[in-house]
């Protein structure tokens, strides 16, 4: 296990305080994020339905596909009376469902409350699961727990922090990596495999895992959205590549945003690009516990608007330990209207991304909140990245 059983307890305490104030007598987990901070639970099984049990008082179970049981035993130090397999049978069928044969074990061990809550905007919580568990357990009453455990893991601890520490001199190699892979002619998944062996080899003796998020680098005309990949196609002199990519140590992540341009960029990248770095800057010197996120994201509003420009989505989010397909915790954002306090400990990425008409520009930051404001976690410079 990558934490000390003290630890484990420290946070199973602190989610059954909040089913506690929220009136919850059985919690049932499905994000992966969560099931791993709650046991330590680590494996690709979570395409089959898969999750973690929290009971008000009592043993903490987990339930998986049977043949993964035995990566349960592995990476978590839950007994073996503590994990249940379902049958192999139970998968990907149309007459049944694994959450019918999951309540009815819980059924048995009586470990259904009168209230239970269950991860209704989880990622690999289906409608089809939701239904298994409502017709199979008829008496009891079904809330949304509104992302508790992600609101549980806002707030890292010490350990957490330096598995992000080991993260961001990663996501440095990383970055460097992908700045002097993309040169003209080169194929943008070349460019990728080079982003790809710095992520895994790791930096300073600390091994690389996989992000939750692939690489993304969107260039040329593509520059003018976030969110695209690669392509086999070449990159070009005269365009700019928006590289969002992240160091990955022991499923913590530590994102990072920079942009490179080919060539001599013109005039309106480079106003962009002293305009954004101002307004970053002016936001991460807004963070300072007890302000609020939409304080953060006002800084930076402010400044920007001096050079003329605005940006409509949030400029931030809560990041951490995560699983595919996002890096994100689903709870707080450097947004408007966000009134969500900082508190030492917690960890933002805080990405300005500006993308014009057929055109785009991007840079961030990954910051812990600590007692006397920001600690960017990275080092790395903050230019446009510039090869004529």
């Amino acid at each position: 296990m990558t934490f000390a059983p003290a630890e484990h307890e420290a946070r199973l305490r602190r989610v059954r305080e909040r089913m506690a104030a929220q009136g919850i007598d059985t919690l049932i987990v499905s994000d992966p994020a969560n099931m791993h901070y709650l046991t330590g639970y680590d494996g690709w099984s979570f395409y089959t339905p898969q999750g973690v049990v929290v009971p008000a008082d009592g043993d903490v179970l987990l339930f998986t596909r049977r043949m993964d049981t035995a990566g349960a035993r592995i990476t978590t130090s839950l007994a073996d009376e503590q994990i249940l397999g379902f049958p192999d049978d139970y998968v990907q069928q149309r007459d049944r469902h694994p959450l019918e044969w999951v309540a009815g074990e819980l059924l048995r061990r009586g470990a259904v409350g009168a209230t239970v809550a269950l991860e209704m905007d989880a990622y690999y919580f289906t409608p089809r699961a939701f239904q298994a568990l409502r017709s199979s357990l008829p008496e009891a009453r079904f809330v949304d727990s509104h992302e508790l455990v992600n609101w549980v893991r806002a707030v890292k601890s010490t350990a957490e922090l330096e598995l992000m520490r080991t993260a961001a001199r990663i996501v440095e190699r990383v970055m460097a990596a992908g700045i002097e892979a993309v040169e003209p002619g080169v194929r943008q998944c070349d460019a990728v495999a080079a982003i790809y062996d710095a992520a895994l080899r790791g930096a300073d003796g600390a091994g690389g895992d996989y992000p939750a998020i692939v690489p993304m680098l969107p260039t040329g005309p593509a520059a003018a959205t976030p969110h695209l990949t690669w392509s086999e196609e070449p990159f070009k002199a005269g365009e700019a590549t928006l590289l969002e990519l992240a160091g990955c140590h022991r499923r913590y992540h530590c994102p990072m945003a920079r942009t490179v341009f080919l060539g001599r960029p013109p005039r309106r990248i480079l106003d962009t690009a002293a305009a954004t770095r101002d307004g970053l800057e002016a936001a991460l010197a807004a963070v300072q516990p007890g302000a609020r996120c939409e304080d953060v994201e006002a800084a930076w509003r402010l400044e920007i608007a001096r050079h003329g420009l605005e940006k409509e989505s949030r400029i931030g989010y809560s990041v951490g330990l995560n699983y595919p397909p996002d890096w994100g915790e689903h709870t707080m954002s450097l947004r408007s209207g966000d009134t969500t306090e900082l508190q030492p400990g917690m960890t933002f990425h805080m990405i300005v991304g500006m993308w014009m008409d057929g055109w785009g520009y991007e840079l961030s930051e990954t910051f812990h909140v600590a007692a006397d404001g920001a600690e960017c976690l990275s080092s790395f410079p903050r230019e446009l990245a510039v090869k004529e």
